[in-house]
């Protein structure tokens, strides 16, 4: 082998170690450190107990999750074409509205704990727009997790039953 063969060679080992490396380190953060950001909603869709499917939000949902280093935390999911209020004055809507508005969309937050042997995100829900979420268990299985993409199953849905699949990207 000629010395500009043994070079390239080098180089490309060289390369292949830092990345393997750089891998591996990536894979050691834990769940925790993985799950702390911003993420945007791609998809939500709710499988009730009879089998049938159901996306609240529409199938081009918009929305939000937020989880901070000290273990809190901010969800909002809501449908893209939410009616806009007729009024100037957001507290005068029409039954019409309201109901619409209701339906479409939904913010909570509060304070989270994780258990990383089952990934199992447990919610404190402090406060939400569906009042009937407070004190009720709140749980999400976290089924991947990578740089840039976050998928888990509300297992614990307050209204319908059954699951609730949700996957997010990571915001830039």
């Amino acid at each position: 082998m000629n010395r500009r063969n043994t070079i390239n060679l080098s180089a490309i080992t060289a390369l292949g170690l830092a990345f393997s490396l750089n891998s591996a380190v990536a894979q050691t953060k834990s769940l925790k450190d993985q799950l702390v950001g911003t993420w945007t909603v791609v998809s939500w869709e709710q499988t009730n107990k009879d089998g049938g499917k159901q996306q609240d939000f529409g199938s081009n949902p918009k929305g939000v999750a937020s989880f901070d280093a000290n273990g809190h935390f901010f969800v909002m999911f809501a449908r893209p074409d939410l009616p806009k209020i007729a009024s100037p004055d957001r507290t005068k809507v029409s039954p019409q509205e309201a109901q619409a508005i209701n339906v479409g969309s939904i913010a909570y937050f509060g304070t989270y704990t994780l258990d990383e042997p089952s990934k199992t995100v447990s919610l404190r829900i402090e406060s939400s727009t569906y009042p009937n979420q407070l004190g009720a268990e709140a749980k999400r299985v976290i089924k991947s997790i990578t740089a840039d993409e976050l998928k888990y199953t509300n297992t614990t849905p307050v209204s319908g039953g059954g699951s609730i699949d949700t996957t997010f990207k990571r915001a830039k």
